[in-house]
């Protein structure tokens, strides 16, 4: 148990807060290494290792209005779960406030499908599975099919993956005859973070919700995840990732931190990674998207 209930800086309440982080502690389809379910406490426990001041953003964090509502339910079947973070998220949104969701596995964001395609929003993954299967091990709501319930529900255009390394034979046939955009880790190296991200945003709308899964970064920066693979994105593409977004954010979700597969590491950068989409925000502020 982390000793530190909240996420560091999160000292405001729920009424005077424009950041609100939640936990969804969550991992009953994960299909390699158990243990996402911690990743909410092993986050908020590693934020406090971590200064107020985020430097590069030049935004100080104490002074940003930051709620930690907490980790949501004890849940049983997929269905129950998403259900649960599809409640928080719309609550949040009609509040007019940002949601960070810390998981936990992938499967908590089908629980935003249904808020975003009311506020005519895209969703733009960081991952490093194309997860794009019609179900895995016969369950449609699993980590390994998020991507696919995002098109059926936002459609081809509101849907993009960056960092994809690693398919099934038939989802990517799947995908390539569906259209779904998907930008592997060999693009971004050959062509470069900047361009790939020059290419996503002419084609997205003003709305963009975030969902990071920190296996997109190789597992030289992240080795605590659900599912590592080789050759993935780095810490700085993430960070190029968040602030390209950042004029155009409505929340985000930081999830498949696996605590117990290594010592600190992961949950540290997850942590940096919440600090880096709110301050990005903070930062951008004003911007038109």
């Amino acid at each position: 148990m982390s000793i530190h209930q909240t996420f560091a800086d999160a000292r405001s309440t729920y009424g005077e807060a424009r950041f609100v982080i939640f936990g969804v502690p969550y991992d009953r389809t994960t299909s390699y290494r158990p243990g996402t379910r911690f990743a909410p406490a092993a986050i908020r426990e590693a934020s406090h290792s971590l200064e107020s001041t985020v430097p590069f953003a030049g935004v100080d964090l104490a002074e940003v209005p930051i709620h930690d509502m907490g980790d949501i339910g004890e849940f049983g079947p997929p269905a129950v779960m998403v259900g649960a973070v599809e409640f928080t998220l719309s609550k949040i949104f009609g509040d007019g406030k940002f949601p960070v969701a810390l998981g936990g596995e992938h499967t908590l964001t089908c629980g935003a499908l249904r808020a975003l395609r009311e506020m005519d929003a895209a969703l733009v993954f960081v991952d490093a599975h194309m997860d794009f299967r019609e179900e895995y091990l016969g369950e449609k709501l699993s980590h390994a099919c998020v991507a696919r319930r995002a098109l059926e529900v936002l459609g081809l255009s509101k849907v993009v993956s960056i960092g994809v390394r690693s398919w099934s034979a038939e989802e990517v046939k799947a995908a390539r005859d569906l259209g779904f955009r998907f930008y592997t880790s060999m693009d971004v190296r050959r062509r470069g973070i900047g361009d790939v991200l020059r290419e996503i945003l002419k084609a997205l709308p003003p709305r963009v919700y975030l969902s990071i899964d920190m296996d997109g970064l190789d597992p030289s920066h992240a080795p605590g995840v659900g599912t590592p693979e080789p050759y993935g994105l780095s810490d700085w593409d993430v960070r190029e990732i968040i602030h390209a977004l950042s004029p155009r954010l409505v929340g985000a979700d930081v999830v498949e931190v696996s605590p117990l597969a290594e010592n600190h590491v992961t949950p540290v950068l997850a942590a940096k990674v919440v600090q880096e989409v709110i301050s990005a925000v903070v930062s951008t502020d004003g911007e038109v998207p």
